[in-house]
């Protein structure tokens, strides 16, 4: 790792130390875990398949709601601190290439991207054996996992797009849930995999872990939208500068 994009990421590191933003990271999907659980044994007459049926209520109520609210907060954060007082003429200044300022952001949003769906899983492994579970996770646990991530990054290089761009806080969470929500009903209508919203939704399975998923053309939709709103977000960066 170059020593720029390393002085970057300590620096966004020491400003999320201490940070709230956590509570929302370990709290959401405790909320959602327990709704979706509690669903799960409420509906056991239907929901038959066990692992799966677990996993298709866990991640409903996850993907498409709490997740994109988690992302949006965790984005907004991470340029919080920019947007306060005259703080951007500090950060534009610095001895540093503007492409490992962005990348000090994005490495702390893969972080969260990645402990996130860790401790997502985890909490579905062990709502499962509370709920008598035979078993361990099903063999395709691992290809939601890492679906979830390769997705969470696109919708991450969105929201962090939004986020430099609007100076609200609040205003880019709205759009991230938002875009979650609406990333339901266009994943109904077969259009996911051009929306970059449903793309965690899909990585996951969400709410149908039986989905045939055209691995394909899923990874380039999100290397895509990674790589269009990581030059947006650079672009707008050096539109400042100027």
């Amino acid at each position: 790792m170059n020593l720029p994009l390393l002085k970057t990421i300590k620096a966004e590191q020491l400003k999320l130390k201490r940070s709230p933003v956590w509570l929302a990271f370990f709290f959401l999907p405790i909320i959602s875990a327990f709704f979706g659980t509690n669903n799960y044994l409420m509906n056991q007459g239907i929901l038959q398949s066990e692992w799966y049926s677990l996993w298709s209520q866990h991640s409903l109520f996850l993907s498409y709601f709490f997740m994109p609210a988690l992302v949006g907060t965790y984005c907004s954060y991470l340029w919080r601190l920019e947007h306060m007082r005259n703080n951007w003429n500090g950060f534009l200044t610095a001895p540093v290439p503007l492409g490992a300022l962005y990348l000090g952001k994005l490495f702390h949003a893969a972080i969260m991207i990645i402990a996130g769906n860790t401790w997502i899983f985890l909490l579905y492994f062990l709502c499962g054996k509370l709920c008598k579970l035979e078993g361990g996770l099903p063999k395709e646990a691992m290809s939601w996992f890492l679906g979830g991530i390769l997705g969470g990054m696109a919708v991450c290089c969105v929201q962090l797009f939004l986020s430099l761009l609007i100076r609200s806080f609040a205003v880019p969470i709205g759009i991230g849930l938002a875009g979650g929500i609406g990333g339901l009903m266009i994943t109904n209508k077969g259009l996911g995999l051009f929306y970059p919203y449903s793309l965690y939704s899909m990585g996951m399975r969400a709410n149908n872990p039986y989905r045939e998923l055209e691995v394909g053309t899923f990874v380039s939709g999100c290397i895509v939208y990674i790589i269009l709103f990581s030059l947006l977000s650079l672009w707008r960066l050096r539109r400042r500068e100027l």
